[in-house]
């Protein structure tokens, strides 16, 4: 669901799959329903069965706009028609000029020389427009305006015989971010791009394997956890695998893995219940918390006075809780209170609403709770600040609970550049950090607040995981992308 009163960059999608269970489309919906924040503008599910009057597989496809449950509400979607022992499944967001296209909604298939092919992707590919711009000059037509169709066509036209290598051979050619689920006739492949964007975790359930961005998808089927597909690392799950236990690996080519993991997935997209990149996403969001409060701590103008630290439900749960935390343990008087109550049956409304509302659409998603803030200080902790729209707005409602002051901490640095590698950015110059040149304090004269604080670069990089050397991808803050990215395709995906 696209939230136009909720100003935060949106992840493009999630992904599951499955290889050797008799309840494939089944696993699938659950995982897809578990990754649901990951993706909320459409779904589908392509599963794969023997047919043997065809004595072949065979592969059906159920997909349309609309949320997890919406889009699977009758049961005879999996009775009659997502028949079969292995599954692939998928969410979706967009860019706005794509929403509309039900030709964009994953998984894709094709039928090709090698047989059934069905794949789906979570990322974004940053030389996609010079390939389409090659294929359609060599002939090809495209039926849809996502960069994931181009991975199709490569496998597709590649001159190497075995079904494996054409998906290396086109693998090999992309560039940016890329979480792949393919299923072909008789196995599941899953493959990740060299710099390891986004995650992307396999499982085992009663023998079968599974796939999934987030873990959560497996802990909903009481899949276990076994291990994240490596950057650059092709995994193919075959009836082989499902003897051995063990699933084949392979290197998309020869290419060194060049880790860049999105360090956004921590601060914002992923569940805080997530296993993401190998580590506990609660954990990780509770750290971050407590540098924020060791970095940017919150003074009161008058000495002792208690700070009621409020959250941004609810990806800002678990940070706010660790600010607390330090806060006191470095001396301070805080106290986590619940001073915004989120409405979390507000879906897509058709409804426009009246114009003293339009003018704070923050009202329809957030709602006070007056007497835990009258007379205090209150410190609002949130985990980005994109637009700042949003932000301004629920300080502005905030202050009609006359609270003594109200200061803002964030526990991500100012957002000054766009993604390229599947979060969904405003352009650059709708960047309130970016419009203010990184001036802080210009942006809390904005917002309206007596004091506001980052993390910086540095201090979120210190309080991620990096004990096994783990490197992230911080080009939103700074601007150094590890992968180079198609500027004239960047402004015709903002323009779209």
């Amino acid at each position: 669901m696209s939230d136009p009163a909720i100003d935060k960059p949106r992840c493009h999608c999630a992904v599951f799959g499955v290889f050797g269970h008799h309840s494939a489309a089944h696993l699938t919906y659950y995982g897809l329903l578990a990754q649901q924040h990951r993706g909320q503008e459409g779904s589908g599910i392509v599963t794969s069965e023997f047919d043997p009057a065809q004595k072949r597989p065979r592969f059906h496809v159920h997909k349309d706009f609309g949320l997890v449950n919406d889009v699977y509400s009758d049961n005879r979607i999996f009775t009659d028609v997502l028949k079969g022992s292995a599954a692939i499944g998928h969410n979706r967001y967009s860019t706005a000029g794509a929403a509309n296209n039900k030709a964009n909604v994953q998984p894709f298939t094709v039928l090709y020389k090698s047989g059934n092919l069905a794949i789906a992707h979570n990322g974004n590919l940053t030389n996609f427009r010079a390939i389409r711009q090659r294929l359609q000059d060599a002939g090809t037509i495209f039926q849809t305006t996502s960069d994931t169709e181009v991975i199709l066509h490569l496998i597709a036209r590649s001159t190497r015989t075995d079904q494996l290598e054409q998906i290396r051979d086109a693998l090999s050619q992309v560039e940016g971010a890329f979480s792949l689920v393919i299923l072909a006739d008789n196995r599941l492949i899953v493959a990740r791009d060299h710099q390891g964007f986004r995650p992307l975790a396999i499982g085992k359930k009663e023998g079968a394997f599974v796939v999934a961005s987030e873990t959560v998808g497996f802990d909903i089927i009481d899949a276990e956890y076994v291990r994240d597909v490596e950057p650059g690392e092709i995994v193919v799950f075959d009836d082989a695998t499902l003897k051995t236990g063990i699933p084949h690996s392979y290197r998309i080519d020869d290419k060194p893995a060049r880790p860049s993991h999105c360090v956004f997935e921590y601060i914002y997209f992923s569940r805080p219940d997530s296993q993401i990149f190998g580590h506990s996403v609660d954990k990780v969001r509770r750290k971050l918390g407590k540098a924020l409060a060791t970095a940017r701590p919150v003074t009161p103008k008058t000495d002792g006075e208690k700070l009621i630290v409020i959250n941004v439900p609810d990806s800002s749960n678990t940070a706010t809780m660790g600010f607390v935390q330090q806060t006191n343990k470095l001396g301070g008087n805080a106290k986590l209170e619940i001073g915004l109550i989120r409405s979390h049956y507000i879906g897509r409304t058709f409804i426009q609403p009246v114009q003293e509302i339009r003018q704070n659409k923050v009202k329809t998603k957030f709602n006070i709770v007056k007497g835990v803030l009258k007379d205090k200080v209150v410190v609002i902790v949130d985990d980005s600040i994109v637009r700042g729209t949003t932000s301004k707005q629920l300080v502005q409602l905030i202050r009609q609970a006359a609270p003594k002051e109200v200061h803002f901490r964030v526990t991500a640095p100012p957002i000054m550049h766009p993604c390229h590698y599947g979060m969904d950015f405003p352009t650059q110059d709708e960047l309130i950090a970016n419009e203010k040149h990184g001036d802080i304090d210009a942006i809390a004269d904005e917002l309206g607040v007596d004091s506001l604080g980052y993390l910086t670069i540095e201090e979120l990089l210190d309080a991620v995981p990096r004990e096994n050397g783990e490197h992230y991808c911080t080009a939103c803050f700074n601007g150094q992308y590890p992968v180079k990215v198609d500027v004239r395709q960047s402004k015709e995906e903002h323009e779209a």
